[in-house]
């Protein structure tokens, strides 16, 4: 069964609905965003330029770093007094990256989600367990409006408390799971630990696992542990959040809510379109939002299109699960961060050098980061007492501007290893 028409469109039918919307997007970015406005004029383009799907190449791209630039709210089309929800992630100046929400952004999002709910069989009579993290992060919210919408009972657990966590879901009879693919496995390991068997003490029948990538072998595993099927949601918040794009049982790919989301896969090197059916990085048009319009966003996920008909029913064009990045940037623990916002923390504090390295390893089921500093020359002769405050310093920084939780190592100067005169960033030892 469908959630909405738009999922059955016939290819044509869903190309006039895009083009349409593409166009009154184009339309108000113009008339209402400087940012876009100069952009097109650099460019010698006018919204009447756009009379054809393949016109959208004529059209600037967004990157993270122009959201930044434009802090907070110098990309919203609409004024603040229609701006109901604003959502932020951290930024490699110590600034987020903001994006709001009108009434109307509101309701497209609990829709998408919605779609992806009921991909899996999500009804009115289930209660979702969502071990996702609520806050300025879109995740937690955003499936619980989609379940609210729904008339699901929700859980709000939010991440952590892994004991409590499985004691709510077997005494509240949760039947559907929320969570990152790692908290998942997380929570099957104290599970086994605290003498719980998944499978029969509680009554899931279904989880929907996103904010960090899966292989088949992890989504597999997961699926073995807690005995039900693992449906993949895809999403970032510069476009919406979770609900851009969702699994369902007839394929291991993920649909695209291309009525809301115009994808494109570019040539990361060459931004040119790749055959189709090739890898290359997705770049999305938001093309219903209000709030925020994004054109042309650099995605920098890695992945490729299949505009084949499923079995499901669903005509909506599937997405390959994101298979890497086209930039530096790390995931740990549902969490993304770039080495350059490690650098920013480190270089408002006194006593360490900029000479660091990130090592990555998995503890367990889930991610762990290691930081190793270089200390100050100056920083070498004072007490251990003086070194812990300093480790502890760093330590609630790091978890204060990036939302993660990293293990500090203070090391002597010049000790970190170095390659043609540059420290060696990242080791990833993760599997």
């Amino acid at each position: 069964m469908i959630y909405c028409k738009a999922e059955s469109y016939t290819r044509k039918r869903m190309q006039r609905v895009q083009l349409e919307n593409i166009q009154e997007t184009v339309k108000r970015v113009y008339s209402l965003v400087p940012f876009y406005k100069e952009k097109f004029d650099d460019l010698g383009i006018n919204p009447k330029d756009i009379e054809s799907l393949d016109d959208i190449r004529k059209l600037p791209f967004t990157k993270k770093q122009d959201l930044r630039n434009n802090y907070p709210y110098g990309l919203f089309a609409v004024d603040m007094d229609e701006i109901v929800r604003i959502h932020s992630s951290s930024g490699t100046t110590g600034k987020p990256t903001v994006v709001g929400y009108t009434a109307k952004d509101m309701n497209i999002w609990s829709e998408v989600m919605a779609r992806i709910f009921y991909m899996g069989g999500v009804n009115s009579s289930d209660i979702l367990h969502n071990a996702i993290g609520y806050g300025l992060f879109t995740g937690g919210l955003g499936f619980h409006e989609a379940a609210q919408r729904m008339k699901v009972a929700v859980i709000p657990s939010s991440t952590g408390f892994t004991s409590r966590q499985l004691l709510l879901m077997k005494d509240f009879k949760a039947t559907v799971l929320n969570t990152t693919p790692s908290f998942a496995l997380h929570m099957a390991e104290t599970a086994k630990k605290e003498g719980y068997n998944l499978k029969k003490d509680l009554q899931l029948k279904c989880g929907f696992y996103g904010g960090e990538p899966a292989s088949k072998g992890l989504k597999d595993e997961i699926k073995d542990i807690w005995g039900i099927p693992f449906y993949e949601v895809y999403g970032l918040s510069e476009i919406i959040g979770p609900g851009v794009a969702g699994g369902c049982k007839h394929s291991d790919r993920l649909h695209i809510n291309e009525d809301h989301f115009y994808p494109e896969i570019l040539d990361p090197d060459t931004l040119e379109p790749v055959k189709e059916g090739e890898r290359g990085e997705l770049v999305l048009t938001t093309i219903t939002k209000q709030g925020l319009p994004i054109i042309r966003y650099r995605t920098g996920d890695i992945t490729s299109l299949d505009f084949t008909p499923c079995r499901c029913g669903r005509t909506t064009v599937k997405m390959e699960s994101v298979v890497g990045r086209s930039d530096d940037m790390i995931i740990v623990g549902g969490v993304n961060i770039f080495p350059s916002q490690i650098e920013h923390v480190l270089s408002n504090i006194e006593g360490v050098s900029l000479n660091y390295q990130i090592i990555l390893d998995k503890k367990g089921y889930l991610d762990k980061l290691e930081l190793d500093v270089e200390l100050t020359d100056n920083m070498m002769s004072d007490s251990v007492n003086e070194l812990q405050k300093l480790k502890a310093e760093i330590q609630k920084d790091i978890l204060n501007n990036l939302y993660i939780h990293a293990e500090i190592k203070l090391v002597q100067p010049n000790s970190i290893q170095r390659s043609a005169g540059k420290a060696v960033r990242i080791i990833d030892k993760r599997k």
